[in-house]
């Protein structure tokens, strides 16, 4: 009677120029910035990918030579896509899905480089705050807010 039709579940990226249609949160997870297509779905719905400038949904058919801008944790990154894969892979092909911008690159080192003078700056504490230290915390975060 019908016939099936089997996706194309090759593990080779595709090439530029080719009629793949992958979403956009498929390619996110292929592409290893996030570890499930759930979560990269999430991060498309609040707002922390645009694709190509704009907000999208996670639908979104992806084409190579897109710009996107996504989050991770402290870092804000924008690549342009080089190839399109619908299968998760190892880190050296998810690497070739993409290619940072050079702008991007260079803000994500001056980030981390501040972070990382911050918490140098900031003395640690040995041990936590015991219950009279706290209550003195608590006290002063209180008169701060008022």
């Amino acid at each position: 009677m019908g016939q099936h039709h089997k996706p194309n579940h090759s593990s080779a990226p595709a090439k530029p120029g080719s009629e793949a249609k992958i979403r956009l949160d498929k390619w996110l997870w292929a592409a290893r910035f996030y570890k499930t297509r759930s979560i990269a779905k999430d991060m498309i719905e609040g707002g922390k990918v645009h694709y190509e400038g704009h907000r999208v949904k996670a639908s979104k058919e992806v084409t190579v030579g897109a710009q996107i801008r996504l989050r991770q944790g402290f870092d804000e990154k924008t690549v342009i896509v080089t190839a399109l894969c619908e299968r998760r892979g190892n880190a050296t092909a998810a690497a070739s899905l993409y290619e940072e911008t050079p702008d991007s690159i260079e803000k994500r080192e001056l980030a981390a480089a501040q972070r990382k003078s911050i918490s140098a700056a900031t003395p640690g504490s040995a041990n936590r705050p015991n219950k009279k230290q706290r209550r003195q915390i608590i006290q002063f975060r209180h008169q701060q807010s008022e």
